[in-house]
C-alpha cells in the first residue's frame, strides 16, 4: 500500500495551476514513488478561484485565507505559488506548522526573505523545494557532467541569457510584478534568478560581480480587477514601473571563469529565448530551452575550427527515462515541474533533500542583492558581503 501525502496549493494563479498538474501527473511516471500526493486544499483569496480549481483538479476543499492551511491536519506538504511579498510569511508559517514546502522562486523579496525561510525549514525539520526548473531539464544535467569530467577542458566562461516578452506591450497591466513592495524586484527576481541558479550549478559559486540595470517601460496602467498571468490593462489609472526591466551582469567565479548574465522582461521579438554557452579551453556547451532536449557539444582538442554537433539527450540523461523511451522524442516545461514534484516529493519520503531547496533560493538571492547594489553603486561587488 502506497501512503499518501496530503498536499495544499497556495496562490491559483498560472503557477499554481503547474503545481497542481505535477502532483497529478508525478506517479504517472515514477510509479515507484513511496508517497501518493492527495489534493487536499487549495487556498486563494480571489472568489470563486479556489472553488473552480476544486472542481476541476479534484481538491477535497477550498479556502480564502492560507492561515487554515496552516491549521490543517490533513495537509503535510504545501505548494507556496502566492506573489513573492507573502512567500517570507508563508513559508515561514507552513514550516513551523510542521509542513514541507515546495515554493516559488525567488522565495521573498530578497536574501533576508530567503533566509528567513530556510532558517525556519532547518529549524522544523521539514524538507523544501524552490522551483528552479531550468536545472531539471536533463540536457542541463548532461551538460553540467559534461562540464564536471572536463571534457571541454578548464571551463573559461560563460554566458547566459533569460529574453522574454511577457511585458513588452505597454499596455500589460501594472501588477504587484512592478513594484518594490509587493515585488520586490524586477527582471532580477523573475528571470535573473533562475540564471544565477544556472551559473551555480554548472560552475560553481560567484566570487564578484557588476551590474547595471534599467527599466524601458516606466508607466502602466492598474488593473480594474483580479489579474492571472501578465494581462493587458487599457483606461485605467497609471502608475508608475518601480522595478527594473534588464538588467546586464558580469560574473567572476571563484574557479576563475568569467561570466555574462542578461535578463530581459520587454525584448520584443523574443519569446523565452533562454540558454547557455559555456566555453572551456578543449571545448564548448551549448543550451537554448526552445530546443530543451538538445545540446550543442564542441570538443576533440582541435581548437582553432571545432566542429559543434547536436546532441539528443536520451534515457541515460537526468530524469529522461521517465518520460521518453529514446532519444529524439521531446520534453516540455511542464515536465520539468514534473521533475521537482517528483524530488519534493522524494525528499519528503526519504527525509533526504533531491534537487533544489531553499539553502540554493538563498545563495541565488545573495547574488541577487549584489546586483542591485552594484546596479546602485556602479561598482564590482563581492557576492555575499
Amino acid at each position: 500500500m502506497v501512503d499518501a501525502l496530503g498536499v495544499a496549493v497556495v496562490g491559483f494563479g498560472w503557477m499554481g495551476r503547474v503545481h497542481t498538474q505535477a502532483y497529478a501527473r508525478v506517479r504517472h511516471h515514477y510509479p515507484r514513488l513511496a508517497l501518493r500526493p492527495e489534493l487536499i486544499t487549495v487556498a486563494e483569496e480571489v472568489p470563486e478561484r479556489a472553488e473552480e480549481a476544486a472542481a476541476q483538479f479534484g481538491f477535497a476543499s477550498t479556502a480564502r485565507d492560507w492561515r487554515e492551511v496552516a491549521a490543517d491536519p490533513r495537509v503535510q506538504a504545501v505548494s507556496i505559488t502566492a506573489p513573492n511579498f507573502l512567500h517570507r510569511e508563508i513559508g515561514v508559517a507552513m514550516a513551523e506548522a510542521g509542513k514541507h514546502i515546495w515554493i516559488e522562486k525567488p522565495v521573498g523579496l530578497g536574501s533576508e526573505d530567503a533566509r528567513a525561510v530556510a532558517d525556519a525549514v532547518a529549524a522544523a525539520g521539514v524538507q523544501s523545494a524552490v522551483g528552479f526548473n531550468y536545472r531539471n531539464a536533463p540536457a542541463v544535467e548532461a551538460a553540467r557532467d559534461l562540464i564536471a569530467s572536463g571534457d571541454i577542458g578548464r571551463v573559461t566562461h560563460v554566458r547566459i541569457r533569460l529574453f522574454s516578452d511577457y511585458a513588452a506591450h505597454p499596455e500589460g497591466a501594472l501588477t504587484w510584478r512592478y513594484e518594490r513592495e509587493r515585488g520586490g524586484s524586477g527582471v532580477l527576481g523573475d528571470l535573473a534568478s533562475h540564471g544565477a541558479d544556472l551559473a551555480r550549478f554548472l560552475l560553481g559559486d560567484i566570487d564578484s560581480l557588476t551590474a547595471d540595470t534599467a527599466i524601458f517601460v516606466p508607466e502602466r496602467a492598474r488593473p480594474a480587477g483580479a489579474t492571472a498571468g501578465h494581462s493587458r490593462a487599457t483606461g485605467g489609472e497609471p502608475g508608475p514601473v518601480e522595478n527594473e526591466d534588464y538588467v546586464n551582469c558580469l560574473l567572476r567565479f571563484v574557479s576563475g571563469a568569467r561570466g555574462v548574465l542578461e535578463a530581459c522582461r520587454v525584448s520584443v521579438g523574443e519569446q523565452n529565448n533562454y540558454g547557455f554557452e559555456v566555453h572551456g579551453t578543449e571545448g564548448a556547451v551549448f543550451w537554448d530551452f526552445r530546443r530543451m532536449n538538445e545540446l550543442g557539444v564542441g570538443r576533440g582538442g582541435g581548437y582553432q575550427d571545432q566542429p559543434v554537433s547536436t546532441v539528443y539527450v536520451g534515457p541515460g540523461d537526468g530524469e529522461f527515462g521517465a518520460f521518453q523511451p529514446g532519444a529524439g522524442n521531446a520534453m516540455g516545461y511542464d515536465d520539468l515541474k514534473v521533475i521537482e514534484a517528483y524530488r519534493f516529493v522524494r525528499s519528503v519520503a526519504e527525509g533526504v533533500g533531491y534537487g533544489a531547496t531553499v539553502s540554493d533560493a538563498v545563495r541565488s538571492a545573495g547574488v541577487l542583492d549584489a546586483m542591485a547594489r552594484s546596479a546602485e553603486s556602479g561598482a564590482w561587488v563581492r557576492v555575499g558581503s
